[in-house]
């Protein structure tokens, strides 16, 4: 597989817009003999996806939060090298909602695959996946851990810089108060200001600031409005 590290090394060095990347990362897939392929950036908030699987599996897998009990996520997180995986280790599992994940999986023909996890920055972490409709798989050459990792941080890199439109991501929803309070936070604001320009109470911008907060999992109103800033939420 070494060389097939190789090649998405370099279409990831010329690809410059999600069509681009679909293309390449679809072609790469069924040249290992796979479907699917699903890159996936996961962030405290704000974790997406840039992926070919069915629109409606990645907006259920969203809604659902699949994101936080997902099996081959905490399989990457805890070993951080590339892993097999197939929908019949579902046997074995005592988790209602994980067996329920592996079901909906199968649903829309997802059932077992290649994931190779990288770290990125501030102990992040991104990986890519490629998913078949088999139910199980096995690997004719062993997966070079060092070209696998190299070349999934090279993909992570560059859809980072290009700034790639996602797939799907889970939808955060804050009230159009709370979006208010902290786009007037994002502007320097401070919370008796913008009671003043609200009309409201300082206690009433106070509890729209600590809703919004908590939605986003912040620990700090700036940090709360970076991460909205970010998301394109105000």
């Amino acid at each position: 597989m070494k060389s097939w590290f190789q090649k998405l090394t370099d279409v990831s060095t010329v690809a410059r817009t999600k069509e681009m990347f679909n293309e390449a990362l679809t072609e790469l897939a069924e040249e290992l003999g796979f479907e699917y392929y699903a890159y996936l950036n996961l962030q405290p908030v704000g974790t997406f996806a840039v992926s070919n699987y069915h629109p409606d599996w990645q907006d259920w897998y969203f809604s659902k939060g699949f994101n936080e009990i997902d099996p081959v996520i905490h399989i990457a997180r805890a070993t951080m090298k590339a892993f097999t995986w197939s929908s019949e280790n579902s046997r074995t599992v005592r988790s209602t909602r994980v067996r329920q994940f592996y079901l909906d999986a199968a649903g829309f023909g997802i059932r077992s695959g290649i994931t190779i996890p990288v770290a990125t920055a501030f102990r992040r972490m991104a990986m890519l996946t490629v998913a078949s409709h088999q139910p199980s798989l096995s690997l004719k050459r062993d997966i070079d851990p060092v070209a696998a990792a190299t070349a999934v941080a090279q993909l992570h890199v560059r859809i980072e810089q290009t700034e790639i439109e996602p797939t799907a991501k889970p939808n955060i929803g804050l009230t159009a108060k709370q979006a208010l309070m902290l786009k007037w936070a994002s502007e320097g604001k401070s919370m008796s200001v913008i009671a003043d320009i609200e009309n409201m109470t300082y206690w009433n911008v106070n509890f729209h600031m600590n809703n919004a907060r908590r939605k986003l999992n912040a620990y700090s109103l700036p940090q709360a409005t970076a991460l909205a800033t970010k998301l394109k939420l105000i």
